[in-house]
């Protein structure tokens, strides 16, 4: 609730999808900085359990991608389980010099470019929002 309240919060992308007029997944992209550039951070994706594995979380991630490219941004960085982000292009975001500020596995603090070379010129630690609670 606190990230809807902060300057990080973008309206375009936070978005839901419904089911008979009923919530069923929701994801909330919000910026980040990363040396003098800002970023986008994916957190959090979330489906009801009875609604996981049909393709709405995908959906929903597919569609955050559009947004934030149309709105310009570069990339987007993602903490989170490998297996799954990869399946869209997330990719170790050590492939670009770009570090958690807290310690985890390589191959869970992912990056996504946005369009081809966007993130070339991108190096630094992520500074999450104080909302996150994690710098």
């Amino acid at each position: 609730r606190e990230l809807l309240k902060s300057d990080a919060f973008i309206k375009d992308l936070s978005l839901t999808a419904k089911f008979k007029g009923m919530i069923v997944g929701y994801i909330l992209f919000t910026k980040v900085k990363v040396g003098n550039d800002t970023l986008l951070t994916l957190a959090p994706l979330a489906v009801l359990p009875r609604f996981q594995k049909k393709g709405i979380g995908k959906s929903l991630v597919e569609k955050g991608h559009k947004i934030a490219k149309e709105l310009g941004y570069k990339g987007i960085v993602v903490l989170g389980h490998a297996d799954y982000y990869k399946k869209f292009g997330y990719e170790p975001a050590s492939k670009w010099g770009i570090k958690c500020p807290i310690e985890v596995p390589d191959e869970n603090f992912m990056a996504i470019e946005l369009y081809p070379g966007a993130l070339s010129n991108v190096k630094g630690t992520v500074e999450y929002p104080k909302e996150f609670g994690i710098n």
